[in-house]
């Protein structure tokens, strides 16, 4: 834990890790730890354990504070952590108390289970939750949980809701959200980041309202490939930003649609492809067809090689022998 809020420190890249599990289905807590300790020595800017990618509905309250606490001790301080926390209000605030009791630098806190509540509800439970526990909050739009912008003003002025990851990817509903909590709340420091499933994909839409924040799936198994398409968004390279979509990140979200539940059950596939054997899904998600494994495959390779050839461009550039300014040798 370090003095600087969540809001201050959340930077960069969100790593969203997969939930290893043993042969047996068991929760494997090395695996696990080894998944967190290469995310972050990769250049993750954050740990944000147990979430949706990390199968929070399939863990048991047991196994949730076990992954959080391995999260904490692997991060040592150097990059915030993030615990996903989610249900009704009572079982959220259990959970937010969890994840507290394991460290953790804040929640995300997750659509209300199963009800669809209108907007004062949603601020009641989201607000009922940052009254319960010390950990800084962000909340998480999606499904059952869509704010309307004036309902985003009054959370940001909540003591402890400190951002909104939007799952929606409605982009004229997100302008109005920031434009509303600017005029409303313009002193809280509220932060936003896009969080639609393989994010890259409208990252450059997403920049053009000044939400540069988001999560990447894609971290979890080619980080390479990942941050090579944050640094070009960051720096304006369309260009590369580009011929990341088209080669790798198009065909891969396309890859994606074929399956229910490959939004989590494809990245898995994706790290024990790069080697290391985080296990199967647990029901009631399944695995992708071999077919489709083979395809990620395929792809991974694609998406590095892209890389390759965006480092070789820059190494061009910087030597005076490409399009860039460089001084030639």
């Amino acid at each position: 834990m370090t003095s600087a809020s969540l809001a201050e420190r959340l930077d960069g890249l969100l790593f969203f890790p997969v939930t290893a599990y043993g042969p047996d289905g068991a929760l494997d807590l090395e695996i696990y730890r080894a998944h967190i300790r290469a995310g972050i020595d990769a250049g993750a800017g954050a740990v944000f354990a147990c979430c949706g990618t990390g199968e929070f509905h399939a863990l048991t309250p047991e196994e949730f504070h076990d992954c959080v606490v391995v999260a904490v001790e692997e991060a040592a301080g150097r990059v915030p952590v993030v615990a996903g926390a989610g249900y009704g209000t009572a079982l959220a605030i259990q959970y937010a108390k969890l994840a507290e009791r394991a460290g953790a630098d804040g929640l995300l806190a997750m659509p209300p289970y199963l009800v669809v509540a209108d907007q004062e509800g949603l601020i009641r439970h989201y607000s009922a939750l940052a009254g319960a526990t010390g950990l800084d909050i962000i909340v998480y739009q999606r499904d059952n949980a869509v704010l309307a912008p004036d309902s985003v003003a009054r959370l940001a002025k909540v003591p402890g809701i400190i951002g909104l990851k939007d799952g929606i990817g409605d982009l004229d509903l997100m302008q109005r959200v920031v434009s509303a909590v600017r005029a409303d709340a313009p002193d809280e420091g509220f932060r936003y980041f896009n969080g639609l499933p393989t994010a890259e994909l409208t990252g450059l839409a997403y920049r053009g309202i000044g939400v540069t924040l988001y999560s990447s799936a894609v971290f979890c198994f080619v980080p390479e490939v990942a941050l090579a398409f944050h640094k070009a968004l960051m720096t304006g390279d369309d260009e590369t930003a580009n011929k990341l979509l088209d080669g790798f990140y198009r065909p891969l979200v396309e890859l994606r649609n074929q399956g229910r539940g490959y939004a989590v059950s494809l990245v898995k596939a994706g790290v024990r492809l790069r080697g290391l054997d985080v296990g199967e899904v647990r029901p009631p998600l399944s695995e992708p067809s071999p077919a489709h494994v083979k395809e990620l495959a395929e792809l991974i390779e694609r998406g590095m090689a892209l890389v390759g050839e965006a480092d070789g461009d820059a190494d061009k550039d910087k030597d005076g022998n490409g399009d860039g300014n460089g001084e030639a040798r």
